[in-house]
Parts: structure tokens; sequence; C-alpha cells
């Protein structure tokens, strides 16, 4: 429980819960083309697609994309802010690096911080609005376009009052 280990995609937690907080969910702006190339799960971003935050939000809550992840570190950032948060809320046994949960040197929590760090998202309306969702239609693209994210949380079809996190 009180071990450090690699944290993996529940990263996109603190990620989404920076994102949300730093406000204009609904600005529009092209993604950065080399932030979208990384390996893994995937919203589905392509070079020169236009988003909102929101959307992003959405990208790495349900599908648990690193590609929203790390298109969201290019607008805030990301690894000073995340520790800097991590600590106001009392993860003692964390240090972030990267904004999805990839590898890098030193990434990762306890079981105990993590916990801290769901409790505290969930104290967040939108963050809890986007976490429930078993799929979502949002419009992103060049041009944007509609398009469903389905949320790989299996756990919100499975029982009734789950709504979700990670």
């Amino acid at each position: 429980c009180d071990k450090k280990l690699p944290m993996a995609s529940t990263t996109k937690i603190m990620t989404t819960l920076l994102l949300i907080e730093s406000g204009n969910l609904d600005e529009e702006f092209v993604v950065d083309s080399e932030a979208i190339k990384v390996e893994g799960s995937s919203m589905g971003l392509i070079e020169g697609d236009i988003v909102t935050k929101y959307a992003l939000c959405c990208g790495m809550l349900l599908p648990s994309g690193n590609d929203a992840a790390n298109a969201s570190a290019v607008k805030i950032a990301f690894a000073e802010l995340m520790n800097k948060r991590a600590a106001e809320i009392g993860m003692t046994k964390s240090f972030f690096v990267t904004p999805s949960g990839l590898d890098g040197t030193g990434h990762g929590a306890s079981a105990f911080d993590m916990a801290l760090l769901a409790r505290e998202a969930l104290k967040n309306d939108i963050f809890r609005e986007i976490c429930s969702k078993e799929t979502v239609k949002l419009s992103f693209g060049n041009p944007p376009y509609d398009r469903w994210l389905k949320n790989t949380n299996k756990l919100l079809s499975m029982y009734d009052g789950v709504y979700g996190v990670k």
C-alpha cells in the first residue's frame, strides 16, 4: 500500500485533473504533431487535428489515449504542476515524469497515493462526469467531425453504482 510502483495509465487521472483545472475546456487548438506520435492506446489523433481540452480529457479517461495525454502536456507545463499538485493532495510516495504513464525514470506512486488522487479527482464534477461515461460523442479532426470514444473501464457496465476513474 505504501510501496512506490509504476503508475501506468492511472497517471492520466492527474493529467486530466490538471487539464480540467486549467480552465477554458472549450478552447480549440491544433494538436502538436510530435506530441501525438506515441506508442500504446490512443484516441485517434492525427497531425493537424483540431481539438478542445474537453475532448482530450475524454480521450484520456475513456480509451486511455496516450496521444491525448501528450497533447495535454504541451498545453500545460505538466511535470512540475503534477508534482506540485501531488504534494498538495498529500501524495508523499509519488513522482510524476510523463503525462501518460509510459516509462520515465523515477515515475511512480504508492497505491495509497493513487487512492488519494482518485478521491481528489472525483471531487471535480467535470472529471466525475467524464469518467462515468461508457461512450462519448466528440467532434475533432481537421476539419472536425463526429467520432465516438468508448471507455475501457469494463466495471462501468458490470456493476450498478460504479462511476469510474481508471
